[in-house]
């Protein structure tokens, strides 16, 4: 039965071992925590086939196997615990740490000549199977001491972490220091003759120990996300963050703040940061108010944007201490909106505005010329015959014709006016400070030249005309009273009529 708790610890171990290899990959302490598990797994193994021999050369050889792999596991776990928390070993201090387990494996190995590791080795059939009596010597004495020292060490590096640590590092830190005392623990007895026939209890500990692990790796992301220590966070960061005291004077900041504030150096810390702006007053007015916004700054001939955010800095008492400042790249984000937004307004066939966003830019033009005064004039056309084309010739001819005609209408308008697909063949036109005469012009040009444009489809040639409808209004500076709506429905009337009497004309509203 204990033969298979050895088995199962290993198997535990070879699981973590897999796992560490295959999914924590870079992060800190992993590549140190798979060797703990590797040499974990074949020492236990080792034990377990120790267990199950029957004479004492069978049982010296997989002790010798234990042995090439156990001293060099508190090496591994007092590593894993430093690049954990962040701190990295000078090299001299790794070349003493494999000093002395390579010694051991020595000791161990050359026992028979000098007796120094153990000075006696004999079975003993008392138990269920027959177990390693061992009587030690000097330099076991010096391994169980380092061994001691490595665990002991790796655990209050861990606790230290503690305070300053949230809630899942703590968990984290916990649960390791758990399964690391448990060895310890296992050990102690094996060495005070305390455990059941003499049995070492270390493999089966580190089953254990490995329990708490993989608790520590599966539930609270142990190496995922260390608590690593303030330069590699806060300097790795792709956000600016500044810090300030309640004053406003500065009390910390990292590299990628120098994007926005440039003339930030280590003098800046304890200055006042309104001070260290200078001429960027409305970084100033956004950073006094407090408001979150974005922000544009040009960095090498390149607009670049900014999300600023702010975070009060509080005491146990909720006293505020001072706030953080974050300045988050947000540029791609805003040209997406601008993309997303463009793509919103206009008819993705046509490309000339919708319906909802071409009523809304000639409120606009109508609100403005209340203000200044002025005439406006609307078109409106449509495509004659369009349904027949498309029976003729197919939708996909259709849309041929319908790009074409707002392509032909987009070459004969003025920068400030507008132009949208009002229905299917449809079109509208917004022209601020146009008369009816201007306006009339503008329809007959896209007429005569809609009129005379042969559209190549499959070898066919596809002819059309057009239609229009012209409304027209002057509006006195200060004049709300004029509608958009009540223009469209005059256009709309008068392109009625023209279609009545005959299409490929215009008419115009009351004439």
């Amino acid at each position: 039965m204990y033969i298979l708790i050895v088995i199962l610890a290993g198997t535990i171990s070879l699981f973590l071992c897999l796992y560490a290899h295959l999914k924590l990959k870079e992060a800190p302490g992993a590549r140190p925590y798979f060797f703990v598990t590797l040499l974990s797994t074949i020492f236990t193994f080792s034990y377990a086939f120790e267990l199950a021999s029957t004479s004492l050369e069978q049982v010296q050889f997989w002790l010798r196997m234990e042995y090439l792999a156990l001293p060099f596991i508190p090496v591994f776990v007092l590593i894993m615990c430093f690049e954990y928390v962040g701190q990295k070993l000078k090299q001299w201090i790794y070349y003493v740490l494999f000093m002395i387990p390579i010694m051991t494996i020595f000791m161990l190995n050359t026992n028979k000549l000098h007796h120094l590791y153990y000075t006696s080795m004999q079975l003993s059939n008392d138990g269920p199977s027959p177990i390693l009596e061992l009587e030690y010597g000097p330099w076991f004495y010096i391994h169980s001491i380092f061994v001691f020292s490595c665990l002991m060490i790796a655990i209050i590096v861990l606790l230290r972490q503690l305070k300053k640590s949230q809630f899942r590092f703590r968990m984290q830190v916990l649960l390791m220091v758990t399964g690391l005392m448990i060895p310890i623990l296992a050990s102690c007895l094996y060495l005070n003759d305390l455990t059941p026939y003499g049995i070492d209890l270390g493999p089966v500990s580190m089953s254990i120990t490995f329990i708490f692990h993989g608790v520590a790796l599966l539930s609270f992301q142990m190496f995922h996300v260390s608590p690593i220590v303030r330069d590699k966070v806060f300097e790795s960061m792709k956000e600016g963050v500044i810090v300030l005291n309640q004053n406003g004077a500065i009390v910390d900041y990292n590299k990628a703040i120098l994007n926005v504030i440039p003339s930030l150096n280590f003098r800046a810390i304890g200055k006042m940061l309104t001070d260290m702006l200078g001429k960027e007053s409305t970084l100033a007015e956004i950073i006094d108010e407090g408001k979150e916004c974005d922000y544009k700054v040009c960095i090498a001939d390149k607009i670049t944007y900014f999300h600023i955010s702010f975070s009060p800095i509080q005491n146990k008492r909720n006293m505020q201490l001072g706030k953080i400042i974050t300045f988050a790249d947000v540029t791609e984000r805003v040209y997406l909106q601008e993309k997303l937004k463009q793509l919103a307004s206009m008819d993705g066939l046509t490309q000339v505005l919708n319906r909802t966003f071409f009523m809304k830019k000639a409120e606009m033009i109508i609100d403005d010329l209340a203000i200044t005064g002025g005439d406006v004039s609307v078109i409106m056309f449509d495509i004659d015959h369009f349904k027949k084309v498309n029976d003729t010739f197919g939708h996909e001819a259709g849309d041929v014709v319908l790009t074409q005609v707002t392509s032909i209408a987009k070459q004969h308008l003025r920068a400030k006016d507008v132009i949208g697909r009002y229905g299917g063949e449809e079109f509208i036109l917004c022209m601020p400070h146009a008369s009816l005469e201007e306006a009339y012009e503008v329809a007959d040009l896209i007429r005569e030249k809609v009129c005379a444009k042969r559209t190549s489809f499959n070898g066919k040639d596809i002819c059309i005309t057009s239609s229009f409808g012209i409304s027209n209004a002057f509006i006195e500076l200060g004049n709300n009273s004029l509608s958009l709506q009540g223009l469209i429905r005059q256009a709309d009337h008068a392109l009625y009529e023209a279609k009545e009497n005959g299409r490929n004309r215009i008419y115009v509203y009351g004439n």
